[in-house]
């Protein structure tokens, strides 16, 4: 998982091992959840909630040192930019690690495992997307691992930016609500991660541009919100 929402650049064939491998790790578990429970969202949202404090967030010295001193706009550009080819990259490994398992019709029994994997990982590539961006924008979000965690998923989920002073913004548990849209939001991802199963390679195609518009969307959307909060330039427009 650390490498695989990373910026490290790597090769097609090393993501779809990565995410081979963590496909088989989540293998035992996908099949203890069961049909029921992948369809509810409830197994990938527990999933993710767990990954959550575990996501690498730099603050905003690194990320300038990172980016060359990039600033404000420029490099809230530059993160966007570079989570959407992030979740780009993943949606093209899974469509070519599905690929070879069309051709080998057994290993098709590992199909919602890899999916499970691929939406893991594209969902936190766009929490450590709106973590960083609240940083961009000076929206410190204090607390310990776990509700720093629990906070951008849930901002992952709800698609809105963090308002520290909300009461139960920065809790360690999700409530009712935050669940629900969790694991609502956790369904949609699963489903666009389904386009990366087509035959050949097509799935390879449709999964990184389905990645990539959703990312940038997103972004678009928590960029907006945090702008917003704190009376910064005027939103960017949609699309």
């Amino acid at each position: 998982m650390g490498r695989l929402t990373g910026d490290e650049d790597m090769d097609r064939e090393t993501r779809g091992r990565l995410l081979g491998r963590l496909a088989a790790l989540l293998g035992q578990s996908a099949r203890r959840a069961g049909a029921a429970g992948l369809a509810r969202g409830r197994w990938l949202g527990d999933l993710l909630v767990e990954v959550g404090p575990h996501i690498p967030i730099r603050d905003i010295g690194t990320l300038q040192a990172h980016h060359r001193g990039l600033m404000g706009e420029e490099l809230a550009d530059r993160l966007v930019k570079t989570a959407g080819n992030a979740t780009t990259a993943v949606g093209a490994a899974g469509g070519a690690l599905a690929a070879v398992q069309f051709a080998a019709p057994p290993l098709l029994l590992t199909a919602p495992a890899q999916l499970a994997a691929e939406t893991l990982v594209v969902a936190a590539i766009e929490v450590k997307m709106i973590a960083e961006l609240h940083e961009v924008y000076g929206v410190q979000v204090h607390g310990t691992g776990t509700a720093r965690g629990a906070a951008f998923v849930t901002s992952w989920a709800r698609q809105r930016g963090i308002n520290p002073l909300e009461a139960g913004s920065l809790t360690s548990a999700l409530g009712t609500a935050a669940k629900t849209a969790l694991r609502k939001r956790m369904l949609r991802t699963f489903g666009r991660t389904m386009g990366t199963m087509g035959p050949l390679l097509t799935g390879a195609a449709a999964g990184a541009a389905l990645n990539r518009s959703a990312t940038r969307a997103l972004g678009t959307k928590i960029r907006n919100d945090l702008r917003a909060s704190t009376g910064g330039p005027p939103p960017l427009p949609r699309g």
